[in-house]
């Protein structure tokens, strides 16, 4: 349902929260190798969320990337999504049909309906800070 850049943007986001909760910068490297993606890939959607103010992004030797306590608690799921998606993951297609709507439904068009509004309210509704305040390191993981 995510493209690959959201998938990679919302572990990167989860893992930099986590790491920022405990006053730690994390560097792309880090990053990179904590969640298995490619740098140069992660580096581009970090650029995005640093140029929307999701997360800070430190220069220099003792620099890295960081999100302030304070923004844990006001960042949502949804945000991260809307920066690297869009809305297209709420208004799209289940089978990618471009001409997909109430009066000319796919097959898969009223059941999306309602997935999509469940996924738009876990988006909406969960925040870093809940995320991390729920991790259990031992039982979570952002490698595949």
């Amino acid at each position: 349902m995510f493209s690959k850049s959201c998938e990679y943007g919302l572990r990167a986001i989860i893992y930099i929260a986590q790491q920022s909760a405990q006053d730690i910068k994390v560097s792309l490297v880090t990053i990179s190798d904590a969640i298995h993606s490619p740098q140069a890939f992660t580096a581009k959607v970090l650029q995005q969320l640093t140029r929307n103010t999701i997360v800070k992004s430190i220069k220099g030797p003792y620099g890295g990337f960081v999100i302030e306590n304070d923004k844990m608690e006001t960042i949502r799921l949804s945000d991260v999504v809307k920066v690297l998606d869009g809305d297209t993951i709420y208004t799209g297609c289940g089978l990618g049909l471009s001409e997909c709507n109430e009066d000319s439904p796919c097959p898969l068009h009223f059941k999306f309906v309602e997935i999509r509004s469940q996924l738009r309210n876990m988006l909406e509704t969960t925040t870093l800070k809940m995320l991390v305040e729920d991790m259990d390191t031992a039982n979570f993981f952002l490698k595949r």
